[in-house]
């Protein structure tokens, strides 16, 4: 008992400090009204402060949407998601490079979503159950509550993948 135990709290400890809690936190509520009205509240550990500072910054052409906030709530955001950012990695006098602060193309997600890993496949994402990548919630049916176990994916029936 003690084994079966212990095998996922050194994988918590591997992770890095924090991202494990921070991949099943629910987000706040402020984070989760204001950015999850419109898309999944990311886990602020997905992206580096630097990334999410970038993303603060560019509000008002938000991947092609006006998401601008007031100065005081833009501000709380912030400082919540760099509170919460992942670890910065390499210089962070380079220059930025191209999509990092888009979630849906960074190593880790792709890694993690790549074609043909765990029945995926590239037809997913075009599905109009899916849409896109951007759409956590289709498959994490828990996405919304900070949860994205591998053991709560269900894939839309529609794309011919199997579900878990």
């Amino acid at each position: 008992m003690r084994r079966a135990l212990l095998l996922p709290g050194l994988l918590a400890l591997a992770a890095g400090p924090g991202l494990a809690g921070d991949l099943v936190s629910p987000p706040s509520p402020e984070y989760r009204e204001e950015c999850g009205s419109c898309h999944v509240a990311y886990p602020p550990r997905l992206l580096d402060g630097a990334a999410w500072a970038r993303v603060m910054a560019g509000l008002a052409d938000h991947f092609g949407t006006d998401a601008s906030l007031a100065s005081a709530t833009r501000d709380r955001l912030a400082a919540y998601l760099a509170a919460r950012a992942a670890p910065s990695r390499g210089d962070a006098s380079a220059p930025p490079r191209p999509d990092t602060s888009r979630i849906t193309t960074s190593a880790w997600f792709l890694r993690k979503h790549r074609d043909g890993h765990d029945g995926l496949h590239a037809a997913l994402w075009r599905t109009p159950a899916v849409g896109n990548p951007a759409n956590c919630g289709a498959c994490h049916r828990a996405a919304a509550e900070g949860r994205y176990s591998e053991h709560e994916i269900q894939l839309p029936v529609s794309t011919g993948a199997s579900s878990r």
